[in-house]
Parts: C-alpha cells; structure tokens; sequence
C-alpha cells in the first residue's frame, strides 16, 4: 500500500496517464492516413505526451485548485 502523502503524486501520475491516452489517441486517429499502423504510432504519441502531461499536472493542479477554491463559495 502507498502512504497517504503520496495521494496527490498518485492522482497526477493517474489522470495524467489516462488523459494523455485518450487525447493522444483522438489525435493520432485523426493524423494517420490510413496506412500506419493505429497500435504503435498512438502507443509511441502516448507515451511521449505521458512524459510531457505527466509535470505539468503536478505543476498545474495547484494553481488550478487556488482558482476553483475562489471561484466557488464557501460553506
């Protein structure tokens, strides 16, 4: 079991892996010309865009949570 301080690096790492994998995939699908194999380039783009999404969720969620946590009322 992973301790609880590790839950929002977990989150990034799952979010940032699931979001990368359908966004990559969308986008390869509407790059390939039919002849490339689907498979291998989306897997290729996808593991290239994990890499990326992967920091920048880590660097983004805060700011974005500051942001919600001002826009939405307090109870």
């Amino acid at each position: 079991m992973i301790p609880a301080r590790f839950a929002p690096v977990l989150f990034g790492f799952i979010l940032s892996g699931l979001m990368s994998c359908m966004v990559s995939c969308i986008a390869t699908v509407r790059m390939l010309d039919g002849t490339t194999p689907l498979f291998g380039a989306w897997m290729s783009a996808w593991i290239f865009s994990w890499v990326i999404a992967f920091p920048v969720v880590l660097v983004v969620a805060p700011i974005t949570r500051r942001i919600v946590a001002k826009l939405v009322a307090s109870q």
